[in-house]
């Protein structure tokens, strides 16, 4: 990993400090280039489309678009016992902390006879794309279902990479997480096809694949740029990138554990990227030793030397633990681990991280899959202002406007004023008072 010194550079400003920071460089645009015709072929063409995607990109044409029932249940009978109840529990405790962001209803009284109400409303139906390329991701299934589950979305849909082992369909682990969710509605489409998928539907199919109202779930910059360009068709969580991992650590960390976290998250993609933070160089030092020690026993090594040789990785010098913090918070970084002593405090002063791990015993890993926190989460420095996948991303905010005859004639002539202001005079009008529902000018 290189080396960046910003000792003594206290007087950056944040746009500065994020400049002179390591971040893998995707060109979404260029992607979409690529990825526009895709989608015009599925919007086009249908199934037909995306056999010949799976094909060309997958090296496999699923029997089927739609992945029959019967394999979603023989996925779930064949599931290891350990794989199952690691399941079981994270599918529990995301399902109870995502329970408690529901929003409640509300009402305001603005005056006598008044009203505001805000209404939640889930959105009918959602599409969740399950990565299945380098990696697949079972826990991301959850991550995405439950969230909506929790919302009262009434429509499920999955989609994953047809896999050329597994008889052209998408990896059992990911069936049998549908199964345990109760998914039954699973499509064998992997990128910009399953995007495609999602916003136009296959009506050609017995029953149709509706197209959906929102889609979520991660993938690489294919399908980044695939969401996108569906967007405003359809509404979408985010764009999102390579995954990160920031690590403010002090004298007082543990090198082994900073090492063994920075391998974690590198071993997902040669473009994730990988940053250590720290005042401290002797403990840079110690770690940059480890997390090459360990980069070479990893099972992934060509993957992970990848990532941290890449431009996107560093190990960054500060002059001390105030300094680490403006960093990160100008890096806004996917994950952010602290390593520090009173690591809780230091957590108060975080304002910018898709989702914060506190102490050396909360590492990335836990909330991939079982803190109960969702691993969907913001990228490329977006998480200075989005945030991770919630229950929110199903629902939709309705304002509810009811007024009584009295309420609408105190402020009919604050209307005529503003409507006159804007030269709109037929919004200057109030209610009849004789109810027959025509419009009159106020006390007319």
């Amino acid at each position: 990993m290189r080396t960046i010194d910003l000792r003594g550079a206290r007087g950056l400003r944040p746009g500065e400090l994020a400049a002179a920071l390591p971040r893998a460089a995707l060109d979404v645009d260029a992607a979409a280039n690529q990825v526009r015709p895709l989608l015009e072929a599925v919007a086009r063409q249908g199934a037909a489309a995306i056999a010949d995607q799976a094909a060309r990109f997958d090296k496999v044409v699923p029997p089927s678009v739609r992945v029959p029932p019967e394999l979603i249940s023989q996925a779930l009978a064949g599931l290891s016992p350990e794989v199952r109840a690691a399941m079981e529990v994270s599918i529990e405790r995301v399902r109870r902390v995502h329970a408690a962001q529901v929003p409640p209803d509300g009402t305001v009284e603005v005056a006598p006879g008044g009203f505001v109400s805000q209404r939640w409303i889930p959105v009918r139906r959602v599409g969740m794309y399950a990565p299945g390329g380098l990696v697949v991701y079972p826990s991301s299934v959850i991550m995405n279902v439950v969230p909506a589950q929790v919302a009262g979305v009434a429509e499920l849909a999955v989609a994953s990479p047809p896999q050329r082992d597994h008889g052209g369909y998408p990896h059992p682990t990911i069936l049998a997480a549908c199964a345990l969710l109760g998914v039954k509605e699973v499509y064998a489409a992997g990128g910009a096809s399953a995007i495609g998928l999602f916003a136009y539907g296959l009506p050609e199919l017995d029953p149709p694949a509706e197209p959906v109202d929102v889609i979520t779930g991660p993938g690489n910059v294919y399908v980044a740029a695939a969401k996108r360009l569906v967007m405003g068709r359809v509404g979408i969580d985010a764009e999102a990138g390579p995954t990160e991992i920031a690590i403010i650590a002090d004298q007082s960390a543990n090198p082994e554990f900073v090492a063994t976290d920075l391998v974690s998250q590198a071993e997902h993609d040669p473009l994730a990227a990988v940053v250590l933070i720290t005042d401290a160089p002797d403990l840079s030092q110690a770690a940059a030793a480890a997390t090459a020690r360990r980069a070479r026993a990893t099972r992934h090594a060509e993957r992970v030397s990848q990532a941290l040789s890449g431009p996107q990785s560093a190990i960054v010098l500060v002059d001390d633990l105030d300094q680490a913090i403006q960093v990160a918070n100008a890096y806004a970084p996917e994950h952010l681990e602290l390593q520090v002593s009173d690591a809780a405090q230091v957590a108060e002063r975080i304002t910018s991280a898709g989702a914060i791990f506190v102490g050396s015993y909360s590492p990335v890993p836990l909330g991939d899959y079982l803190a109960g926190s969702n691993h969907v989460l913001p990228t490329g420095g977006t998480a200075r202002f989005a945030s991770g996948l919630g229950v929110t991303a199903f629902l939709k905010s309705v304002q509810q406007i009811e007024y009584s005859a009295a309420a609408l004639a105190q402020v009919a002539p604050l209307i005529t004023a503003f409507a006159q202001a804007e030269d709109l005079p037929a919004h200057g009008v109030g209610r009849s008072p004789s109810g027959a529902g025509e419009f009159a000018p106020p006390g007319g």
